[in-house]
């Protein structure tokens, strides 16, 4: 795990303050009512590079009653298979059934952002109560922007890399109309990451880098004070 400047390799340009955000104290009349988060982290990384299994790993170290993993996909599958008849429980695992729809998804969700950009990042927050947040799915420059608008400082972005030839060893194979989509390669141009986590295949240095990420996001200096005096489950499973 790293940070920098260097996006796929790196993280923040500049320091949080330097960024424009607002205040972590302070949400915006775009968030919706309810708990106000000590720490949001926005998940992004290609298709196989198990995004999901880190957040959920993640998770498992903060304690599930101080961490919620929030879902863009799931607001936006439920949404899809109510208008288009189709089984929402079957669209999110990692079936045959949901790939087949994948493409046609990609296209409706973007039309959703465009007439309303806060659609499925509103929709995943409402009634959130735990103080930390881990987006697994980030996509868009939007989805970004929504969450550093609505809660300030206190939002972080974490890229999750692999390698072609280990995403391949998950089953990954490329699809036109998904893997050059706006869905995946919307973020490869970012450059503010804050943090990186490396997910090549070899399962110790992931797992070190899960056991030091929750340690340094209590000092950082972009954290809210109540992170820093929360308790860390550090036993937990890897996942």
């Amino acid at each position: 795990m790293s940070r920098g400047p260097q996006g796929e390799s790196g993280g923040c340009k500049a320091p949080c303050g330097s960024l424009g955000l607002a205040s972590c104290s302070r949400v915006t009349p775009m968030a919706p009512l309810g708990g106000v988060p000590g720490l949001v982290l926005l998940f992004s990384g290609k298709r196989k590079s198990r995004k999901d299994f880190v957040t959920e790993a993640l998770q498992s170290r903060l304690g599930a009653d101080v961490c919620a993993v929030l879902r863009l996909s799931g607001p936006l599958k439920e949404q899809y298979a109510q208008e288009h008849g189709l089984d929402f429980q079957r669209l999110l695992d990692a079936s045959t059934y949901k790939e087949a729809y994948r493409r046609d998804m990609i296209r409706w969700g973007k039309e959703k952002r465009r007439a309303d950009p806060g659609f499925f990042c509103r929709k995943i927050v409402e009634g959130v109560c735990q103080p930390v947040w881990l987006v697994s799915d980030t996509w868009r420059v939007s989805d970004i922007q929504w969450f550093q608008e609505a809660y300030g400082d206190v939002t972080q972005m974490v890229r999750v890399v692999a390698t072609e030839e280990s995403r391949q060893q998950r089953g990954w194979v490329f699809t036109p109309g998904v893997d050059d989509a706006e869905s995946e390669c919307g973020l490869d141009n970012f450059r503010t990451f804050d943090w990186v986590i490396e997910n090549h295949g070899d399962e110790q240095s992931l797992e070190e880098q899960l056991e030091h990420l929750p340690n340094a996001l209590k000092v950082h200096p972009c954290c809210c004070q109540r992170l820093a005096l929360m308790p860390l489950n550090m036993g937990g499973p890897s996942g």
